[in-house]
């Protein structure tokens, strides 16, 4: 089965070693085994964990080359996207940014037994952590996946991304509203809609899915992020 992942990284642009692939072995066997006292994830099929959560994961490098520059991972959850990227592409440095504490312990266990180096992984909340000096505006990119709305996305993440940096969000081709929706947000916080990029995955050839790159090109106004409450009951719009 990981000689599965190992073709379809092909795809994009990723030439997978004997070593990474044992990398995503391991990832996979510890997160089984914990998912059975945490509840990390409800895809529980292997098959199925190797297209939707590290093939998907590893789409991001259809859009950016992500060696020697650092990602964060909002949200993170159970380290997708972020960890398989950092498995596939070593030389980037990393920070998974959950605002679970047990989710935090399980990264740091997985990174640990991976022996990955340049991870950070952090228990905070993602409008609060970006206020500590050398955060703010510091990444070349951020991402996330299944957090939220594309427009809460943008406030949570584009304050991290430093100008001609990015915000790389992962959404379905079902997603044009919310997406439109953000345009105006995405220019209050300093960024611009640079690309939208399709992809489909090995076992879901009729689900289409994209990438939006969204430039950041003016520094976000340093009222932003919002407390968290203030996000949800009043989305930019």
């Amino acid at each position: 089965m990981m000689q599965t992942l190992r073709q379809s990284a092909k795809a994009f642009g990723l030439a997978l070693s004997d070593h990474q692939l044992a990398q995503f072995e391991a990832y996979w066997s510890y997160l089984q085994d914990r998912n059975r006292v945490m509840n990390l994830t409800a895809i529980t099929e292997r098959a199925e964990a190797i297209e939707k959560h590290f093939l998907d994961s590893l789409a991001l490098a259809t859009v950016a080359d992500f060696d020697g520059k650092r990602l964060i991972d909002i949200g993170t959850g159970a380290g997708f996207p972020g960890l398989p990227l950092k498995i596939a592409v070593p030389g980037m440095a990393l920070t998974l940014l959950d605002s679970l504490n047990k989710r935090v312990a399980f990264l740091e266990e997985i990174c640990q037994r991976l022996q990955l180096e340049t991870v950070s992984c952090t228990h905070a909340r993602a409008e609060e952590w970006v206020a500590a000096p050398g955060r703010r505006e510091s990444y070349d990119y951020a991402t996330g996946r299944a957090v939220a709305e594309m427009n809460v996305l943008l406030e949570l993440c584009l304050p991290y991304v430093k100008i001609g940096g990015a915000f790389l969000a992962m959404k379905t081709v079902q997603a044009e509203e919310e997406i439109q929706a953000a345009i105006p947000p995405m220019h209050i916080l300093g960024g611009e809609m640079e690309a939208r990029h399709t992809y489909v995955l090995p076992g879901s050839p009729n689900v289409a899915r994209q990438i939006v790159v969204v430039r950041k090109v003016a520094p976000t106004p340093a009222a932003y992020p919002r407390r968290f409450a203030k996000i949800q009951k009043q989305p930019l719009k």
